[in-house]
C-alpha cells in the first residue's frame, strides 16, 4: 500500500509498505479520506517524531475485524458533563462494529479508568499519550488498535461523508477549547488567527452562547470567510494594532473571550491585553520553542483575567463535534478548500503550510 511518509519539513515521499496485520481485537480500514492538520506544518513539533506517515485526521471502511469482534459485540462508552446541554452525560455508543461499516478514528484514545480519565482530563491518561494508528493517516489501510477502536471510533451517520469524516478530530478540538473558555450568555468573542481551526470557532461560537463575534487576522481571503461563517466584525491586523481596533469596535470594552490561535508568545500576550476585566484568554495552539511569555501579573490580576490552555481533545469532545456535523453546522463543502491524491500530499502539505487563500487540504483516496 501507499504512504506519505515524512523525513523532515521539505522531504516528504509516497512509499511502498505492507498493509497492516490487525491483532485480534484489532480492526483494519481503507482510508476514505485525512485531512493536513496545521500542526503536522509546524517544523519544530513535527520534525521531532520524524520519520512518520503523517496524518492524523482520517476516516474510512472497515475492511477487517480481529477474530475476537466477528462474533461479539465491542463495547465504548464516553464520559459526558451532567447538566451541559452539549455533553448529556455517560451513554452507550454504538455497540458493535461490522465489516462495511464507515468510521472515524481518533489517533489517541484514553484508557477511561485512570484518575485523569475519571476527571474527564483524557489527554494526560497516559494510555492516551501511547496510543496511535498504524501507520499514520495518510495511507492507503491504517490499523486501528483495541484502544483506539474501543474508546474513540465513532461510526458515521448516513449522509455524513468520509470527507466530513476527517472534520471530526478537528472540530472536537474546538468544542473542548469552547468548553474551557465558559462563554456566558451574549460574551464578545474575539478569535485571533483564522485559519481552519479559527474558522470553526467562528462556526460553533454561538452555539455556545457567544453574542457578539470578533474575528482578526491579515489575510483578506480569511476574513471574508470569516463573515461569511459568522462574524460580526473582522480585524485586519494587516492594517492597524489588532488592541487599538478592538477597542474601536467594542468602545473601549474588549472582548470577554479571546481565542489565541497562532503559536506565538507574542501574539499570545496581545490576546491578554485584548481581554475585558473579567474575560477569559484561551491559548488554542503551543508557542515555539525557547519564547517565553512576558506580562505584567498585576494587569492580569487587578483585571481578574482567566488564562486556560486547550489541548486537543477527548471521547466527548469527539461524540459532540460528530453531532455538529451531522446537524450541518460543519460540512467539507463549506472549510474543505483544496482535496489531493494521495500522489501529491507534498503539495497538499505546502498549500497548509503557506496558508494564504485557503483552509483545509484533504488527501482523497
Amino acid at each position: 500500500m501507499k504512504v506519505a511518509r515524512l523525513y523532515s519539513f521539505y522531504d516528504i515521499r509516497i512509499e511502498e509498505m505492507p498493509v497492516p496485520e490487525i491483532g485480534p481485537r484489532d480492526a483494519l480500514i481503507k482510508t476514505g479520506a485525512c485531512g493536513i492538520c496545521s500542526g503536522d506544518v509546524m517544523p519544530w513539533y513535527i520534525e521531532k517524531k520524524a520519520p512518520l506517515v503523517i496524518g492524523h485526521e482520517p476516516s474510512g471502511e472497515i475492511v477487517e475485524l480481529g477474530r475476537e469482534l466477528k462474533s461479539q459485540g465491542q463495547g465504548s462508552w464516553v464520559m459526558g458533563q451532567e447538566g451541559n446541554s452539549l455533553d448529556p452525560g455517560p451513554r452507550t455508543l454504538d455497540p458493535s462494529f461490522k465489516v462495511g461499516d464507515r468510521v472515524f478514528v481518533h489517533h489517541h484514545a484514553p484508557c477511561m479508568r485512570c484518575r485523569h480519565c475519571l476527571r474527564g482530563d483524557f489527554v494526560q491518561c497516559d494510555t492516551w499519550k501511547k496510543t496511535r494508528i498504524i501507520p499514520g493517516g495518510v495511507a492507503e489501510y491504517i490499523l486501528i488498535p483495541e484502544t483506539n477502536l474501543r474508546n474513540d471510533t465513532l461510526i458515521l451517520p448516513e449522509g455524513v461523508s468520509y470527507e466530513d469524516g476527517t472534520l471530526v478530530e478537528p472540530t472536537a478540538c474546538v468544542v473542548k477549547s469552547l468548553k474551557r473558555a465558559r462563554i456566558q450568555k451574549d460574551d464578545t468573542i474575539l478569535v485571533i488567527g483564522l485559519g481552519i481551526m479559527g474558522q470553526l470557532h467562528i462556526l460553533l461560537a454561538r452555539e455556545f452562547g457567544a453574542g457578539r463575534i470578533i474575528a482578526a487576522d491579515l489575510v483578506p481571503f480569511r476574513l471574508a470567510k470569516a463573515m461569511e461563517f459568522g462574524a460580526d466584525d473582522v480585524i485586519d491586523v494587516s492594517r492597524g494594532d489588532l488592541l487599538e481596533q478592538l477597542r474601536e469596535l467594542t468602545d473601549g470594552r474588549m472582548a470577554d473571550i479571546v481565542i489565541v490561535g497562532p503559536n506565538s508568545a507574542a501574539v499570545m500576550e496581545q490576546g491578554m491585553e485584548a481581554a475585558a476585566p473579567g474575560g477569559t484568554v484561551v491559548l488554542f495552539t503551543p508557542a515555539k520553542p525557547g519564547e517565553r511569555l512576558q506580562t505584567d501579573p498585576n494587569s492580569l490580576y487587578f483585571r481578574d483575567i482567566s488564562i486556560v490552555t486547550s489541548y486537543s481533545c477527548g471521547p466527548d469532545d469527539t461524540r459532540t463535534a460528530l453531532g455538529f456535523i451531522e446537524r450541518g453546522l460543519v460540512r467539507a463543502e463549506r472549510v474543505v478548500t483544496h482535496k489531493f491524491p494521495i500522489e501529491e500530499t507534498e503539495k497538499a502539505y505546502r498549500m497548509t503550510s503557506g496558508a494564504g487563500d485557503s483552509l483545509k487540504s484533504l488527501i482523497c483516496f
